[in-house]
């Protein structure tokens, strides 16, 4: 049975954190983010969980990463500037192959930028945020309802596929306050995706040596089963190597373990476009924005429709290449100077209009409406 809360998205995030198994939270306050972390201080001691604010957001996801590896479910919180003080980290998960939820609500940048206001800045940060080849998987909700879903989806990716998982908000959706509708917690409890564990004989544990497409196995610490973890490149036992072959096959490995299986993590909603003229291309909070507006052109008679990927990355390229065949009118309006517009076009290749805001300010039903108007 549905329930109805009311709550913010921070705190919603929090609660999905909560209710999909989540054990442990380290992280540092920053705005627009801190309510993630404020709410899970009170929730996860209530539920056997740790929660432990560290000294600095290096110190938050360097604890986060630890709990995982001893095989805690783990999540860290921060914004965009935090995100960049935890790349060294990020990429360190991404090459251990060690969980890991990221909520990140992202405001205004670059720098300090504007951290009371709201952007989708970090967009390609969270497809890029390290050095090196990294494949990352990242979500973005557009309302209070999918702060919850996206969350706990987010938890069941990166066990299933052991890796780090962003969750953008904004600072829109992080601090708005309302009614949402979120699934019973029972059926959430009962879709909880737990990492797999190697059960033989420890003789014969190689925790990295698993087939061309699949997530390393690694067992928590301090049950037997020796390995070893290291930023470096390695082989099947972890330790490790410069081995071409084997340095090679590790990184495409990687890469693969996400790609093949981009019909589980791939997500995104169609709004109005069976019939739609004018195709609106957004994400996030800004799709608020254009579903008023959509509702309002209808109303004259405009033929107007969204898409909306919701998984960010990896893009739902198949689905974006079907909509370039059938819509020459698009307009992509995104709260940054056209950080997701790269991939609209690297993708479906052809003229596209942008709408793009970087002032801290909302983009309103009004100006989706005037753009379509003026450009189409």
């Amino acid at each position: 049975m549905a329930r109805e809360v009311i709550s913010s998205g921070n705190q919603l995030a929090a609660l999905a954190a909560i209710d999909a198994g989540c054990e442990f939270f380290g992280g540092y306050p920053i705005t627009p983010s801190s309510e993630v972390a404020h709410e899970l201080s009170v929730l996860l001691p209530r539920n056997g969980g740790k929660f432990i604010q560290m000294e600095d957001e290096i110190a938050g996801i360097c604890v986060a990463l630890g709990a995982s590896m001893s095989g805690k479910k783990a999540m860290t919180n921060t914004s965009g500037p935090g995100i960049s003080l935890k790349a060294e980290q990020i990429g360190l998960a991404f090459i251990t192959e060690t969980p890991m939820v990221i909520t990140n609500v992202m405001r205004g940048g670059p720098s300090t930028g504007l951290p009371t206001r709201v952007q989708q800045g970090d967009v390609l940060q969270a497809r890029n945020p390290t050095h090196g080849d990294v494949k990352m998987i990242a979500f973005a909700p557009k309302n209070l309802d999918e702060c919850y879903t996206e969350t706990v989806r987010a938890f069941n990716t990166a066990e299933r596929f052991m890796t780090t998982v962003m969750v953008l908000l904004d600072e829109t959706i992080g601090h708005m306050h309302g009614k949402a509708v979120l699934p019973d917690v029972e059926e959430v409890k009962a879709g909880i995706v737990k990492r797999k564990e190697f059960t033989g004989d420890p003789k014969d544990y190689k925790p990295y040596g698993v087939g061309p497409d699949e997530p390393a196995v690694l067992n928590p610490f301090f049950k037997g089963y020796h390995y070893h973890i290291t930023g470096l490149h390695h082989g099947p036992t972890g330790f490790p190597t410069e081995d071409a072959k084997m340095c090679q096959d590790l990184i495409e490995r990687l890469f693969r373990k996400i790609e093949a299986h981009e019909d589980e993590i791939e997500s995104y909603e169609e709004y109005m476009l069976d019939d739609a003229e004018i195709m609106i291309f957004c994400y996030g909070s800004v799709a608020l924005a254009a579903e008023e507006a959509i509702k309002r052109m209808r109303s004259e008679g405009i033929k107007v429709g969204m898409f909306r990927p919701i998984t960010i990355w990896p893009s739902p390229e198949k689905r974006m290449k079907e909509l370039a065949e059938k819509f020459d009118k698009i307009l992509v309006p995104e709260l940054n100077m056209g950080q997701y517009a790269t991939e609209v076009e690297r993708v479906m290749k052809k003229p596209f209009v942008k709408l793009n805001k970087a002032n801290g300010r909302p983009i309103s039903p009004a100006e989706i409406i005037e753009k379509i108007k003026e450009s189409f």
